[in-house]
């Protein structure tokens, strides 16, 4: 593509199915997936308090050809502690999202975000005297 190209711009394609799902479709025709505006309020909100206490300092979005990754980090310099994923391929098997912890384990995988979010919620616990 030179300087003096004309620039083409094209509709986005919606998405097929319901259920907010967001993607969008690349060059070959392959299914990008991607995260929409309530799921990454859900997300945001979560990273917002961890930032708050001092636990999480860095985060990182992928979109990636088969899923979206959100990456949170302790530093900027480190690997991640957690990956929240989603992908449209497992959506009608095992559920789109996924928390995924730095040594690969899967916590947590399912349909409703805020369910997997869950298990990065700090839990109360009761203090025997």
């Amino acid at each position: 593509m030179s300087g003096t190209d004309p620039i083409t711009f094209r509709p986005r394609e919606q998405a097929s199915g319901g259920g907010g799902a967001s993607s969008s479709r690349t060059r070959d025709g392959a299914v990008q997936s991607s995260f929409d505006r309530h799921e990454l309020n859900a997300i945001l909100s979560l990273y917002g308090r961890k930032v708050a206490q001092g636990e999480w300092r860095d985060y990182a979005i992928d979109f990636l050809r088969d899923r979206a990754v959100f990456s949170v980090f302790r530093r900027a310099s480190e690997m991640p502690v957690y990956r929240i994923e989603k992908s449209e391929k497992l959506a009608r098997k095992q559920g789109a999202y996924s928390v995924v912890s730095a040594t690969g384990l899967i916590l947590k995988r399912g349909h409703d975000l805020s369910r997997v979010l869950a298990v990065l919620e700090d839990r109360l616990q009761v203090v025997a005297r």
